[in-house]
């Protein structure tokens, strides 16, 4: 298995990257997160990688950190998810986004990214929820959210608010405050600011 690669990048098409390690050039595929913290071509970068064996082809995927790749592999391990889906995901939301989601239970945040449609992002955060969310959760500091936060949360992202806005405003929010008045009080808290 090819675990890192350091070398000179060659060449960037999303999402693939061409890099140079010692003469021999590897085509990688990467998550858009980890593309767009790439330098320029002929700079030399290292990449956290996996490798994907087939009968057909053999594909090298990297990753920035050992965070996003550990995560690329707990998807890969649900049913019906690729690598193709996996990396969408990975391009679609940061593993910390990601942690968030699964511990608060956001299937909408996962069916905003293209090839995730409502099953998928239902099965994704079943089967994610005791792996990537208790693991990653405690790493990204995110604790887990009580239900009705996470109801008025979905209720604040239906009605058109960022998920930026709507978590800001959901931290606001007392502790153990009802689905409808939590709703009210963060719908006050957005109108304020």
């Amino acid at each position: 298995m090819i675990g890192r690669l350091t070398g000179v990048l060659v060449e960037k098409n999303p999402p693939q990257i061409l890099l140079d390690v010692q003469g021999v050039a590897y085509e990688v595929d990467v998550p858009m997160s980890t593309f767009y913290n790439l330098p320029g071509n002929g700079e030399r970068i290292a990449l956290f990688t996996h490798l994907i064996v087939r009968e057909d082809a053999h594909l090298l995927y990297g990753f920035g950190t050992d965070a996003e790749r550990r995560a690329f592999r707990q998807l890969l391990k649900i049913s019906g998810v690729g690598a193709r889906i996996a990396l969408s995901v990975l391009s679609g939301l940061s593993v910390a986004e990601l942690a968030q989601a699964v511990s608060l239970q956001e299937s909408g945040r996962l069916t905003k990214i293209p090839g995730i449609g409502k099953k998928t992002a239902e099965r994704l955060l079943l089967e994610l929820k005791d792996k990537l969310g208790a693991d990653l959760s405690v790493a990204v500091g995110i604790n887990r959210a009580p239900p009705a936060t996470s109801d008025v949360l979905n209720a604040l992202l239906a009605l058109g608010y960022s998920d930026k806005e709507a978590i800001a405003a959901v931290k606001q929010l007392p502790e153990g405050v009802a689905v409808g008045d939590g709703i009210r009080q963060a719908l006050k808290l957005l109108a304020k600011s």
